[in-house]
């Protein structure tokens, strides 16, 4: 399996700028939770790694090798990203056929019994999906791809709580049929939490934290009681948010500074 890694990498989009000196490694056969306000640098990040942008200083390499122009690299790759690149008069199965070209493991059968699963009519044309069903049908792209790293950006955008479930429960099916790299990008990040082996958090163009789901959850408390109490226990910690109710406060404070160090 594949490792990642990002180094130094830098990108601006004219006189913005979408990240800054990030680096980081992804470690080969776990799920990653990439999370982050809008506009933090996410999908940037993912295309980056993807060879989809380039950077303005940086490198990134998988297994040692650079992913510029590298296309036995990136066939390794999948990212299911939150627009649709894909001609909106092409049928679903058409996606599926090309995709094929590009991935030699794309799995046909294997789309056609999530088509099935998801209620997905292949023969349908992207253009008159609904918003749903065309997530459905790039999630079903991205499973049946086979690659070694796979990257889901905004994967459950217009999704019904059904189809959330389904996709969360096909995808770990394939991560425990063949383990591999998964990255979520999601701003439900309540339903992926379990899920996660590791979380990487951008704020302000920079990774601020990159520890274990385990570690993240021990760091972080909650806290309840009368304001008088709760402002002494609070003293000087770091403080994620805080609810008042007349006399009454509700607290989550963190181990971690609000730059995402550990104090």
């Amino acid at each position: 399996m594949s490792v990642i890694q990002v180094k130094d990498d830098t990108k601006y989009y004219g006189k913005l700028c979408a990240i800054e000196n990030i680096s980081v490694s992804i470690e080969p056969g776990k799920i990653y939770g990439l999370l982050g306000r809008n506009g933090v640098g996410k999908t940037t990040l993912q295309n980056l790694m993807t060879n989809r942008l380039f950077p303005n200083s940086g490198e990134i390499m998988v297994d040692g090798e650079s992913i510029t122009e590298n296309d036995r690299v990136l066939e390794k790759m999948f990212l299911m990203t939150e627009k649709n690149l894909y001609p909106e008069s092409f049928k679903v199965k058409d996606i599926f056929y090309w995709t094929k070209e590009f991935y030699s493991k794309f799995d046909l059968e294997y789309a056609e019994v999530l088509c099935e699963k998801f209620e997905l009519n292949k023969n349908k044309k992207f253009k008159s999906l609904s918003i749903g069903y065309k997530t459905i049908s790039k999630i079903i792209t991205a499973l049946a791809s086979n690659a070694e790293i796979m990257m889901f950006d905004e994967p459950v955008l217009g999704l019904d709580a059904n189809h959330r479930e389904l996709f969360y429960k096909e995808l770990l099916a394939n991560f425990m049929e063949e383990p591999k790299t998964i990255i979520l990008s999601t701003h439900i990040i309540e339903e992926i939490a379990k899920m996660l082996d590791r979380v990487i958090i951008i704020n302000a163009r920079k990774i601020v934290i990159d520890d274990s789901t385990e570690n993240l959850l021990k760091s972080a408390y909650c806290v309840s009681g009368m304001s008088q109490n709760v402002d002494k226990y609070i003293e000087g910690k770091t403080c994620v948010n805080i609810e008042q109710m007349t006399s009454f406060s509700f607290v989550i404070h963190t181990q971690y500074s609000s730059q995402g160090l550990k104090e």
